[in-house]
């Protein structure tokens, strides 16, 4: 996790945000891999190691569309 604090807080103490570690362009290159290969997105989300919301939002994003295949 990367935390940084700011000064701008409640009560004049420091507030720290913390946010997590991003996708590394390695990260995108196999996520789009992966969305190429017909996997699915939880399938995806595990092989990376990330929560299926992570995937989500970075593929939304991206505008990365995963299974793309029409089912009637």
């Amino acid at each position: 996790m990367i935390c940084a604090t700011s000064k701008g807080s409640i009560n004049g103490k420091a507030k720290a945000a913390c946010r997590g570690v991003g996708l590394a362009e390695e990260d995108l290159k196999h996520l789009r891999a992966l969305a190429k290969g017909k996997l699915s997105q939880p399938e995806a989300a595990k092989k990376r190691r990330r929560t299926r919301g992570a995937v989500a939002q970075k593929a939304m994003k991206l505008k990365i569309r995963f299974r793309s295949i029409r089912r009637s």
